[in-house]
């Protein structure tokens, strides 16, 4: 299903530091990375997992709360200590998401949100960008969504915070141009993982006890999140992200971005097609909220 990996050698000091590696993509990608040669820094959030973890036998653990800005700078210095001062590369993986109509978000639900999944992140890879710089290379891949250029409803906290991702990766490939660090977006689409089961809990946290219209809506929707069923189609194994980001890295130069799961696929067809209230349409229809 994938290419063939570029045969550019891994050097001694190729560190790779995962964020968010207590389960799924982050994980997966921390043991195929290991198992082919990478010096890998796993980080975890919560304490519990610091044990588990540690039986992979990975180069390095750190603790890191993306939402703790003194965290994400303990975290960087330590994993800098573990990699004798030489990060290859920045796998910026976290992230969760809070389900709900924007409607009934707030402000502090929506700060949560983006604390996590956009400003930790740009301030750990504003921390890996300097010292790329000074070391003479590097590269960072982003774990965006299919949901980062592509909005549903009832997801668009977690919408929005992927949307901000992309803008800022974009960015980052445009500036970094003329240097030795390269940028790659990973857009995966369904993936067995934790996701679902995070977002009802955050679901339950910020959103469940206030009135709503949707509330009917909210009761389908909370039916698929804790249903203990088979994976809905097209969905792939964590390993799939890991694969590719694998080929990433192993890349002489990597893709502006890697779209994996056919949805994503075939939603970068449609955008280019479709005209805006169309794609609407097929968005609504897809997300199941076609009837209120």
């Amino acid at each position: 299903m994938y290419p063939t990996l570029s045969s550019r050698p891994i050097r001694p000091y190729e560190y790779v530091l995962i964020t968010g590696c207590s389960s799924g993509i982050g994980l997966a990608t921390a043991e195929l990375l290991q198992r082919h040669g990478y010096h890998v820094i796993a980080t975890y959030r919560k304490t519990d997992d610091q044990q588990r973890l540690a039986a992979y036998g990975f180069a390095g653990l750190v603790q890191l709360d993306l939402a703790d800005q003194n965290s994400v700078n303990q975290a960087w210095q330590q994993a800098l200590e573990i990699a004798s001062g030489q990060i290859y590369c920045l796998f910026n993986n976290a992230g969760f998401g809070i389900p709900g109509a924007l409607e009934d978000i707030s402000r502090a639900a929506l700060e949560e949100q983006f604390h996590t999944n956009v400003f930790g992140t740009h301030q750990l890879s504003q921390l890996a960008i300097k010292q790329m710089l000074k070391q003479g290379y590097g590269r960072i891949l982003h774990n965006s969504s299919v949901l980062g250029f592509t909005p549903m409803s009832l997801r668009g906290c977690y919408n929005a915070s992927k949307f901000a991702l992309e803008g800022l990766a974009a960015t980052q490939r445009i500036e970094l141009a003329s240097k030795p660090i390269d940028i790659a977006l990973l857009q995966p689409g369904p993936i067995v993982s934790q996701f679902r089961h995070n977002a009802h809990q955050n679901f339950i946290r910020w959103v469940a006890d206030q009135p709503s219209r949707h509330e009917q809506t909210y009761q389908n929707m909370i039916a698929r999140l804790t249903a203990n069923t088979a994976p809905a189609p097209f969905t792939l194994p964590a390993e799939a992200v890991a694969k590719v980001a694998l080929k990433a890295l192993r890349a002489k130069r990597p893709k502006a971005q890697y779209a994996i799961t056919l949805p994503t696929h075939l939603f970068h067809i449609l955008r280019r097609l479709l005209p805006v209230r169309w794609l609407d349409r097929l968005l609504i229809k897809v997300s199941g909220e076609g009837k209120r």
